[in-house]
């Protein structure tokens, strides 16, 4: 029988996971499982880095709380939804090479690595762990992959055999293709505003200029020696003082904070507690439009809705990669995740017959609003044939004690999250009640959606609900 991983607080694994610092090793983790070939085509293929990477990440801390830190029932539900949804990621990449999210060698990997970053954290800030400690701490992350369905002879069997397996990886395996490069230098430079920065979020273009030089110095400062013998990535003198400053000076600082400011707090999501809310944001007043505001509404749902892997054109992955998000919301079964995923394919196969106008099997947003807009004006039905179904399909499965309608917690879970004030969504759910009865109907709801692609104002319901990033 599997063993469940440590649930005391005091653990290496459990505490280290939880300090703060790792935010210094993160990237480097990114990298090492980006520049395997088979991560760096599922993510270009299916992440949403590009377009939501704050979400992304996010989502990310969240699995990793559920994996380690929060109990056997927790865990067990987040193991059986990275199995769902690593089942839907595979293809072919650009070189003509399958590729699987389940292949063993790939997920021990993506685990591997985080254990390694774990360990290069403490090392290069000089606070090198011992034989006997590494054993200790290695058994729990082994636990973690055995729960997890990985099989025993994927991954390194000792904490001393994980250094040589992931130098052969980086000699044998790892390519520095067009991700890893992007993700190094270019991805910082293009992401947008943190929702964090609140009102510094004007001062964003010049915050992530500076955050990106530092953050590619340090990243190649401190990715493994054989990487740069393969690559040749050599890093600066000022880099490596970078690194050493960092990572010695964040030592010297958080090792003596109190531990509620060391660590993290578990995530919402892993502990089952709601979030602090934050201040609500100061309410503008909607200018009045005149003119068919429906191109640059169509535009903002296209680049923020749609465009998920944010490439600028919209495929099947798009698709399956907002249905991801929405179940990561609602914490749907898998008989109820299946429905979902079929009711937006069937979506995709109508956009793209509908709009795909030079035949590439994408749509890009010129041919959305073009194609949308001749259609909603032609054909009262249009939506219905399409759209239609998928928001109903999306209705139910929100509706989890199947009364009909939405209630509030409901909508909640539907829309809301860490990036979403509370006072956001009860404007919404306020302006979706149209009839004031405190709950959604279905019709309220498939008619929001609908009045968001036809109405030439932007006084509608949908308009403030879907053109929330």
């Amino acid at each position: 029988m599997t063993s469940a991983p440590s649930s005391d607080p005091r653990s290496p694994l459990r505490r280290s996971l939880g300090e703060r610092r790792l935010v210094l090793v993160a990237w480097r983790l990114i990298i090492l499982q980006a520049a395997h070939p088979a991560v760096a085509a599922g993510m270009t293929r299916y992440s949403t880095y590009r377009a939501h990477p704050w979400r992304r990440i996010q989502h990310t801390l969240d699995s990793g709380a559920r994996l380690f830190s929060a109990g056997p029932e927790e865990r067990r539900l987040e193991v059986a939804r990275l199995a769902r949804t690593h089942r839907r990621i595979h293809g072919t990449d650009d070189a003509g090479r399958p590729y699987t999210a389940e292949d063993p060698a790939v997920r021990a990997w993506v685990m591997v690595t985080l254990y390694e970053a774990i360990t290069a954290m403490r090392e290069l800030s000089g606070e090198r762990l011992g034989p006997a400690e590494l054993e200790a701490f290695y058994g729990e992350f082994r636990e973690v992959c055995e729960a997890l369905g990985i099989p025993g002879e994927a991954v390194p069997p000792t904490a001393a055999d994980v250094p040589p397996y992931v130098e052969r990886n980086i000699r044998e395996v790892l390519e520095y293709g067009d991700l890893v490069r992007h993700l190094l230098f270019e991805m910082l430079r293009e992401a947008p505003a943190p929702r964090r920065l609140g009102r510094l979020g004007p001062a964003w273009p010049l915050l992530r200029v500076v955050a990106a030089r530092v953050l590619s110095g340090l990243t190649v400062a401190d990715l493994p020696p054989a990487w740069h013998e393969r690559f040749g990535t050599r890093p600066s003198r000022s880099a490596a003082a970078l690194s050493w400053m960092l990572h010695h000076g964040a030592r010297h600082v958080v090792t003596r904070l109190p531990e509620h400011l060391r660590y993290r707090r578990p995530s919402a999501i892993a502990t089952g507690r709601q979030p602090v809310p934050r201040r609500a944001p100061a309410r503008q007043v909607p200018r009045l439009r005149v003119a068919d505001s429906r191109g640059a509404r169509l535009e903002t749902f296209f680049h923020q809705v749609l465009d998920q892997t944010g490439d600028g054109r919209v495929d099947t992955a798009d698709l399956q990669a907002m249905v991801h998000t929405i179940c990561w919301q609602l914490e749907l079964p898998a008989e109820r995740e299946d429905v979902l995923y079929a009711a937006f394919e069937s979506w995709w196969r109508h956009l793209c017959r509908a709009m795909d106008a030079d035949g590439d099997g994408t749509v890009d947003c010129g041919e959305f609003v073009s194609a949308m807009l001749a259609g909603v004006d032609r054909d009262p039905a249009y939506l219905d044939r399409g759209l239609g179904p998928a928001v109903r399909a999306l209705f139910r499965a929100a509706d989890t004690d199947g009364s009909g309608h939405l209630g509030a917690d409901e909508y909640r879970a539907l829309f809301g999250g860490s990036r979403v004030h509370p006072a956001e969504l009860n404007d919404g759910f306020r302006q979706l009640d149209t009839d004031g009865d405190g709950l959604i109907s279905e019709e309220e709801f498939v008619t929001a959606f609908a009045d968001f692609f036809t109405a030439r104002t932007d006084t509608i319901a949908g308009a403030a609900l879907l053109g929330r990033p």
